[in-house]
């Protein structure tokens, strides 16, 4: 029996490879469309506000911060004006507005330019001797109680504003001349080849010093604590105001001192009896009455008793005899020495 099939086979090969060629061919080339360019965007600027006042270091910020605006969007030079301008308020405003209407008045050109207008801004804000001021605090510039990152940062921006321009090692020399001594002792010893190795180095000088510090005064407040918890009082040295405040208080209480002492010849106060000033005697007149008197009053009334004890009677004690003793504190017994 005779068979077809290679006919068949052939028939399907012949239109599958149809459909493959169908399938690889390439496809048409896609349409572009064309677009139109599009404008730039308007660029938002936000300048800060400036109100006039008579602060130099104020201007001097805004200043700065409107040059970078202007050179991080590119402003061109006709729009750098009326965008400045925008920004004055309160008095900056009123002179802005003056300026301008007598600049109409004297028929003299507007200003359009940002030259021009900083120029006028400086004038009326900076006076004459800012520079001379500044480079003067520059030169007497100190750490004193500023922190290392806070007097690096003052240099620069007096240097900044003044416009000095030196060397690296001139820089060095002027920061290290302000340092505290602390700090500059220690940084002798410590290798740096730049301002910020020699920063670098400051602060952590600067940090070792305020842990030691705090170290000294946890283990004196600790030490304190302890003291109190055993019952046992810490004598603190009082402070140098308080010595200060103390010392009139000693002259006082002295003058009370003196004024305490009290003689017993005349009864006088200040003084001691072998210190008196008068001298007194004291006479015996019988049993518990005596009286005290000076040395020529007592000549004068002794003469005039004898005279009367002539016409009186004399009244003796009934037993024992009468002495009076009497002992000075300033005579005292000299020893003999030995011959």
């Amino acid at each position: 029996m005779y068979c077809h099939t290679p006919t068949l086979v052939t028939h399907y090969e012949e239109k599958d490879s149809r459909l493959v060629d169908n399938f690889y061919q390439p496809l048409p080339p896609l349409r572009r469309e064309r677009r139109e360019p599009r404008e730039p965007r308007a660029i938002r600027i936000d300048l800060s506000h400036f109100y006039g006042k008579d602060d130099v270091e104020a201007y001097l910020d805004w200043e700065m911060k409107v040059v970078q605006l202007f050179s991080c969007h590119q402003i061109s030079e006709e729009r750098k004006v009326p965008l400045a301008t925008l920004s004055f308020q309160g008095n900056a405003m009123y002179w802005w507005t003056a300026l301008e209407r007598d600049r109409r008045i004297n028929q003299s050109t507007e200003v359009k330019y940002w030259n021009d207008l900083k120029g006028a801004l400086r004038r009326r804000h900076i006076p004459f001797y800012y520079h001379r001021d500044l480079m003067d605090k520059l030169q007497r510039l100190h750490q004193n109680k500023m922190k290392v990152e806070e007097y690096r940062q003052k240099i620069e921006l007096y240097m900044m504003r003044v416009g000095i321009r030196e060397s690296e090692d001139t820089t060095i020399a002027r920061f290290l001349s302000g340092l505290s001594l602390e700090i500059r002792d220690r940084l002798e010893l410590l290798p740096y080849q730049d301002l910020n190795d020699l920063v670098q180095l400051c602060i952590k000088v600067e940090q070792q010093i305020l842990r030691k510090n705090f170290r000294n005064d946890y283990s004196n407040s600790y030490t304190k604590k302890e003291f109190k918890r055993e019952g046992k009082q810490v004598k603190e040295e009082p402070s140098k105001s308080f010595k200060e405040k103390e010392k009139p208080r000693e002259g006082a209480s002295s003058h009370t001192r003196t004024s305490e002492i009290k003689c017993f010849k005349c009864l006088g106060r200040g003084y001691v009896a072998s210190q008196c000033p008068t001298k007194k005697t004291m006479i015996l007149r019988g049993v518990d009455h005596y009286s005290s008197q000076d040395e020529q009053e007592s000549e004068s009334e002794t003469s005039s008793e004898e005279s009367n004890n002539e016409s009186k009677e004399i009244a003796y004690p009934c037993e024992g005899d009468l002495l009076m003793t009497r002992r000075l504190l300033s005579n005292q017994p000299i020893p003999k020495e030995p011959t």
